[in-house]
């Protein structure tokens, strides 16, 4: 932990749920996560350079992932530390504030909206439109149940990405340590392809990324199921037999955990073909079909990531209460 006691740490992890749980991503605020993008186009247009040799390739991709984390967690600290030299309640407003902006529940359940609900009412082509914008697959061919799958995938994914991962790095070392993770998901998210311009210069990027989820995701695994057993219709024994059975399958070590957790639970099959500009991707097939896909299976997946929210603030409520003395 960089700065101030366990219980500073839990309150600022409760209250930066609750900020994204109230607030999610301001259109009017500035949002860190820009500022992290731009930085990394940036450094992408002066570092990567075609004819290199995969050596070289590797080495500026290091470089940037460096550059990138080592900035992003070095402002939310010394802004965090100028807060706090104001007064020590402003360093926790800072922290809390910086720690919501690498949560984004909020925002993954608007998202996930805006294409269940076109589904719901029959309109396919708007809920490919909206599907796009979460997902780096082709969509324009997407059938209903291709949609959904793309949909239910990616809001199993980034319960770990989106929530788990931040909030455990939040409690590790504050902003500073959440922001540096924040910084590296999007590395991995933009540069961290395994495309012939990115599989040498994003090499290090999506290591880093792998690195870093992998307790979280294994986290996940566990609060998946639990958020299985809470909710109607969802099996959490089958949620954990299907991450021993399928995620190993999976080609990225940490997403498979959370994709066959939800596919268990739901009693659907995630994974299969995709298409990336054209060309056919086969990814493998996690879960124990008891019948298709269908819209509501968004909704579920959405209510289970919520499941999860609530497990962990119970538990860190519970925990900073018994701090009391």
């Amino acid at each position: 932990m960089i700065w101030g006691s366990a219980r500073d740490s839990l309150l600022i992890a409760l209250l930066a749920i609750a900020v994204d749980a109230l607030v999610g991503d301001p259109a009017r605020l500035p949002h860190p996560v820009v500022g992290i993008g731009k930085l990394i186009s940036r450094l992408e247009r002066l570092l990567l350079r075609t004819g290199l040799p995969p050596a070289a390739l590797r080495a500026r991709g290091t470089a940037l992932a460096l550059t990138v984390t080592v900035v992003s967690g070095g402002l939310a600290w010394a802004a965090v530390a100028l807060a706090a030299s104001v007064h020590p309640w402003l360093g926790i407003a800072a922290n809390v504030w910086l720690v919501s902006t690498t949560m984004a529940v909020k925002g993954l359940k608007q998202a996930a909206w805006r294409v269940y609900v076109p589904l719901k009412q029959g309109n396919l082509a708007e809920a490919r439109e909206q599907v796009g914008w979460i997902v780096g697959r082709d969509t324009d061919d997407l059938s209903e149940k291709e949609v959904t799958r793309a949909a239910v995938e990616t809001v199993a994914e980034n319960t770990v990405d989106a929530f788990v991962s931040p909030l455990f790095f939040a409690l590790l070392g504050g902003a500073p340590l959440a922001m540096l993770y924040r910084a590296a998901n999007t590395l991995d998210s933009m540069v961290g392809y395994r495309n012939d311009k990115y599989r040498y210069f994003g090499w290090a990027s999506a290591r880093l990324d792998d690195a870093l989820n992998w307790l979280p995701a294994r986290a996940a695994g566990w609060l998946l199921a639990l958020a299985a057993a809470a909710r109607k219709g969802a099996s959490a024994a089958a949620a954990r037999r299907a991450v021993r059975r399928f995620a190993k399958l999976h080609p990225s070590p940490n997403s498979g955990i959370p994709e066959s957790a939800v596919a268990g639970a739901l009693g659907v099959e995630l994974g299969g073909t995709n298409r990336y500009g054209g060309v056919p991707s086969e990814r493998a097939r996690m879960g124990w079909p008891t019948r298709e896909l269908r819209a509501d299976d968004i909704a579920d997946a959405v209510g289970m990531l919520y499941g999860v929210r609530y497990w962990i603030a119970g538990g860190l409520l519970c925990a900073w209460l018994a701090g009391w003395r």
